[in-house]
């Protein structure tokens, strides 16, 4: 049975630590619900933008917005169809999740179904969602180096099998669920099983992992957008494993490099949400005072963030702040603050300053 060999080195102690400190703020932070919904949104937008630019996709984060909310644009289709197949596959995530939940068990099965949706319409389907019969390689392009070269395809069912029955023991789940998804990450890639889509198959399954043993973090993230924003690195850091020991033996190879590379993605990616969201958790005083969180407007919430930052508010400044909303607006606006007792009012009401409360 398979058994990664890594090291829990200080490092990876030390970016488990950040995760945990980001995930214990995102998760009991008391957003507002639109910001909810508006972050699980842009971080399904950036994953699916990133992990196919990662792959060589050519379309623009805005780009893959627009096809993910259904536009027509012009672009090469396979380029559109792979953020299609993208969103897709998440999708699927979000019904697999309580699956997987209810007996911890993950399977070949759903692997391939991923790899199914990540390869439609773009290989024969013949290919899709199956295992490589042929030796494949990959190459500098200046060099023509071979720079990777997975196992034989006759290996492929058994180091398989041996990954899931290791994933799926009792043992193994004792294992943190961050370096449980880091394993996965690399061992997929290396094995690299399947004839297209294997990036795309291996960080699907990643996030998989995440989401249904504790880490989904209300999906605020993208680890994948890390990862794009130094492709380089990325790619290194899977290949140090390869290259850090003399044995060919993918089961024997020594992860502690990329578990350091993977677990600092997790803890910048996570920092950087958590950052975001003590920003914008305007009513983080007031639910402690009333009792509730106060649901706003896209408005409201421009106003409450001018008063953090600035103490108080006139309808002059809400004006410049809004431009194109009437005053009655800003006016119902100010009146909904002050009926949830958000704000407190001074002088009448043209020349009025709201202070939060």
């Amino acid at each position: 049975m398979y058994n990664p060999d890594f090291t829990i080195t200080p490092e990876i102690l030390a970016n488990i630590g950040l995760i945990e400190a980001a995930r214990e703020v995102i998760i009991n932070a008391p957003l507002i619900p639109v910001y909810e919904a508006r972050f699980v949104s842009e971080a399904l937008v950036r994953t699916v933008h990133h992990s196919t630019h990662l792959e060589g996709n050519d379309l623009s984060l805005n780009e893959a917005k627009r096809v993910i909310e259904g536009e027509q644009i012009v672009a090469k289709q396979r380029d559109i169809q792979e953020v299609i197949n993208y969103r897709n596959v998440l999708k699927y995530l979000d019904g697999l999740e309580a699956e997987v939940k209810d007996g911890l068990h993950y399977s070949q099965a759903m692997l391939k179904k991923i790899n199914q949706l990540v390869c439609a319409r773009l290989v024969d389907e013949s290919c899709q969602g199956c295992y490589r019969q042929a030796q494949v390689i990959l190459k500098d392009d200046q060099s023509g180096e071979v720079v990777f070269r997975p196992p034989p395809s006759v290996e492929v069912p058994y180091l398989l099998e041996d990954f899931f029955d290791w994933l799926n023991m009792t043992g193994s789940q004792r294992i943190h669920p961050v370096l449980r998804a880091g394993v996965a990450h690399y061992y997929l890639v290396a094995v690299h099983p399947f004839v297209e889509g294997n990036g795309r198959s291996a960080r699907t399954f990643t996030t998989l992992i995440l989401f249904v043993e504790g880490y989904d973090i209300k999906r605020f993230f993208s680890l994948e957008e890390y990862f794009d924003k130094d492709s380089a690195q990325y790619y290194q850091a899977l290949f140090d494993v390869d290259n850090s020991d003399e044995s060919k033996d993918l089961e024997k190879r020594d992860l502690t490099p990329w578990l350091e590379y993977f677990t600092r993605a997790m803890a910048v990616e996570l920092t950087r949400i958590k950052e975001k969201v003590k920003r914008l958790s305007v009513d983080a005083k007031m639910k402690g005072k009333l009792g509730s969180q106060i649901p706003l407007n896209e408005r409201q919430i421009k106003m409450m963030e001018y008063l953090e930052n600035n103490g108080a508010i006139t309808t002059a400044e809400a004006r410049s702040l809004l431009p194109g909303y009437s005053d009655d607006s800003l006016v119902r606006d100010f009146n909904y603050l002050l009926k949830q007792g958000v704000v407190k009012k001074e002088g009448s009401t043209k020349s009025a300053r709201y202070f939060l409360k």
